[in-house]
């Protein structure tokens, strides 16, 4: 058990024939209980700064706990979305690639298919140029026959009688009057 300075205030030593002085030895007991009385405040104080301390120390190292699983899980966090994002940007990638491909079918396609049209418009264009050919050419024929000559001859011997008739229907009759 510690000794307390109410101990050593009433510790009585037993008398012997030559002992100490008795005075003297009060005195330094007194002393021993005022020095010691001070030791145990000092002790009590640093006790309690201690206990602060210590209070603090926890209260820090829950700080310090909880701020490196919230730097964990932030670390594993950045990591997940990190991980998404490459994984949303593939698949952004894999669907741009998929329509990219899909436009160029589709361009090519009908690409393809102006080019058939156009090969079917140029037939077209030039079934269209020999048949025009064909019957420029058979008019020509018809305009260079013979049959128009014999034509122009006959409408040419009846436009002359019909001259000849009105000339003479114009003309005067002496021969009548004569007679």
């Amino acid at each position: 058990m510690a000794l307390t300075p109410l101990d050593i205030h009433n510790k009585e030593f037993t008398r012997s024939f030559r002992g100490y002085d008795e005075d003297e030895v009060n005195e330094f007991l007194d002393q021993v209980i005022k020095d010691y009385e001070m030791a145990i405040r000092e002790k009590k104080d640093l006790q309690e700064k201690v206990d602060q301390l210590n209070e603090k120390l926890g209260h820090f190292t829950n700080i310090e706990t909880t701020l490196n699983n919230s730097i964990l899980i932030a670390q594993e966090t950045a990591e997940e979305l990190k991980g998404n994002a490459q994984k949303e940007s593939k698949l952004i990638i894999k669907e741009a690639e998929k329509n990219a491909d899909r436009i160029v079918n589709e361009a090519l396609d009908k690409s393809r298919r102006i080019e058939m049209d156009v090969e079917g418009l140029k037939k077209q264009a030039k079934v269209f140029r020999t048949r025009l050919k064909m019957l420029v050419e058979a008019q020509l024929d018809v305009i260079d026959a013979n049959d128009w000559e014999e034509l122009f001859d006959e409408e040419t011997d009846e436009e002359t009688n019909e001259e000849t008739n009105e000339q003479t229907e114009e003309m005067p009759d002496y021969a009548g009057s004569k007679a």
